[in-house]
């Protein structure tokens, strides 16, 4: 049986506890809320870690977080060695905070570059401290100019926001999927867009992860390595902090 979770940060990528109830274990002990704001590994963006505190304080660690049947059950994966929770059980949820606000900071991030560099992303991984983009590039490029663009987009402090359209829009509209082998999930009628800047001037693009409401929450942040890994793909490292003096 497939379960329906509600999704908590989809509607607020900032909440870092709530309540929730145990709906299931699956058969590898999974837990199963009602719903969650454990983000599940997707995307490129790594599932949320934390924790589940119970009625007599005690926690049952969260080692990471996936989706299920579908993409609309999430699969609290348990640390080793920790103890079950009972179906129907009422819990309290805590996310791993700071490890998750690097992610919706660094996922933000990546919007920005594929902005300063519109070619076809053939790759995506988002961390903590360092994320990394590939694109369908021939030609070399500079990653001084780069960091520059990013870091004029990211002091500029523009908004970021969700929005959503059917499937039938984004269908008429391809140019928003910016990845060029990975389709947004469809099926459900609606498809979530993030958007950058007033009116969406900025960037928008299909995207279920989590991200910072304004682009100056990203802070110092800069193009660490470049690789070639292959004829026409360039791999581009972002990491927090001020580009190294050369």
């Amino acid at each position: 049986m497939t379960h329906s979770t509600r999704k908590l940060f989809i509607e607020d990528s900032y909440l870092s506890a709530t309540e929730a109830s145990v709906v299931e274990i699956n058969e590898r002990g999974g837990v199963i809320l009602d719903q969650t704001i454990f983000y599940a590994t997707s995307g490129g963006q790594p599932g949320d870690s934390g924790w589940l505190e119970r009625s007599d304080g005690s926690k049952i660690e969260i080692a990471t977080t996936v989706c299920g049947n579908s993409k609309d059950e999430i699969i609290h994966v348990l640390a080793e060695g920790q103890a079950l929770p009972d179906k129907g059980e009422k819990l309290t949820l805590h996310i791993d905070w700071e490890r998750r606000y690097n992610f919706m900071r660094m996922h933000t991030a990546c919007h920005l570059l594929t902005v300063i560099l519109p070619y076809p992303i053939t790759g995506c991984q988002v961390g903590d401290t360092e994320s990394r983009l590939d694109f369908d590039i021939e030609d070399q490029v500079d990653k001084f100019a780069i960091t520059e663009e990013l870091m004029k987009l990211v002091e500029a402090n523009h908004p970021v926001f969700d929005q959503w359209i059917s499937d039938e829009d984004l269908a008429a509209n391809p140019d928003l999927v910016k990845s060029k082998h990975v389709k947004p999930p469809q099926g459900t009628g609606r498809v979530r867009l993030i958007c950058i800047g007033e009116n969406s001037a900025i960037d928008t693009q299909p995207c279920g992860g989590t991200h910072v409401s304004e682009t100056q929450e990203i802070g110092a942040i800069h193009i660490g390595k470049m690789e070639k890994k292959g004829k026409n793909n360039r791999r581009l490292r972002l990491r927090f902090g001020e580009m190294p003096q050369q």
